[in-house]
């Protein structure tokens, strides 16, 4: 179903062996949608339990295979973004017997894993993050040292980063921190964002209230914006967060309401400026 436009989703998920997988990018596609961002799942529900950076390898194959699968599907095509969940932080501490620190060590080993993929081009960005939830005040420093280090992985490699925090309109100290590391803060993307944001990109969820405040910010202010759904691809979730067709059907909407500036932002000039893709160019 043609939009004339390409059509993002920023974030999700894919699970060719729990999941939908493939037919979920189908569903896409039949939709209108053209490109995605497939960041890998947590390891955990992968039944990955890690014990080095290594182990995290496992994880990254399953979804650059599925993203290769992708593409072949779409009118444009997916990239895979590696990384880190980190609400690892708390299967290690909590479940596992870690101490925060050893909890940093891994995660900070798995994101080497991950940078490795990026280095040589087999993943297009970064996946890190910290706690939405309250933890101990050692796990929370112990989870912004593996921020922190995924943003210099990020400046290194001259990659994004797509970071997983608590709800906030303001992450302006994370933005300070990547400037700090040479990562620019518009290189730096708030998964699962409102339709306000000081700091990083936010990649907005697919709600039109959130979209509509995004929107109007794009057109009058030339803020950037992604969109995404956050599809977690779980099927004892199935109505977790939202399906793989929102994406398509909330640009359809968002041309309905004549926001086609907005649309252009959010589909080729933001991905562009933030991956350096050009979603136009690889579509057909």
């Amino acid at each position: 179903m043609e939009l004339d436009t390409p059509v993002l989703d920023n974030h999700l998920h894919l699970d060719p062996e729990h999941g939908k997988g493939i037919e979920a990018v189908k569903d896409f596609a039949r939709v209108g949608g053209t490109h995605l961002l497939v960041v890998n799942k947590p390891s955990w529900l992968l039944g990955v339990d890690v014990e080095q950076g290594a182990d995290f390898e496992a994880v990254f194959e399953t979804t650059i295979k599925v993203v290769t699968e992708a593409s072949e599907i779409l009118d444009g095509r997916a990239w895979p973004v590696l990384g880190v969940h980190p609400g690892l932080v708390s299967k290690l501490v909590d479940d596992r017997g870690f101490a925060p620190a050893e909890a940093r060590d891994l995660m900070q080993a798995g994101l080497d894993a991950a940078a490795e993929y990026v280095a040589d081009g087999q993943a297009l960005a970064l996946k890190s993050g910290r706690p939405h939830y309250e933890v101990p005040d050692a796990v929370w420093d112990a989870s912004n040292e593996v921020l922190k280090h995924a943003l210099a992985l990020g400046a290194d490699l001259d990659c994004a980063v797509q970071l997983h925090t608590e709800a906030s309109d303001d992450l302006t100290e994370i933005a300070e921190w990547a400037e700090a590391r040479g990562l620019a803060s518009h290189r730096v993307v708030k998964h699962y964002a409102g339709g306000r944001l000081a700091g990083p990109t936010p990649s907005v969820m697919s709600d039109k209230d959130r979209l509509t405040e995004a929107a109007e910010r794009a057109e009058t202010a030339e803020e950037p914006f992604l969109i995404e759904t956050d599809f977690v691809d779980d099927p004892d979730r199935p109505g977790a967060v939202l399906g793989p067709k929102t994406v398509p059907r909330r640009v359809r909407w968002l041309r309905e309401e004549g926001w086609e500036e907005a649309i252009e932002t959010a589909h080729v000039e933001t991905p562009a400026e933030v991956y350096g893709i050009d979603t136009r160019a690889t579509l057909g």
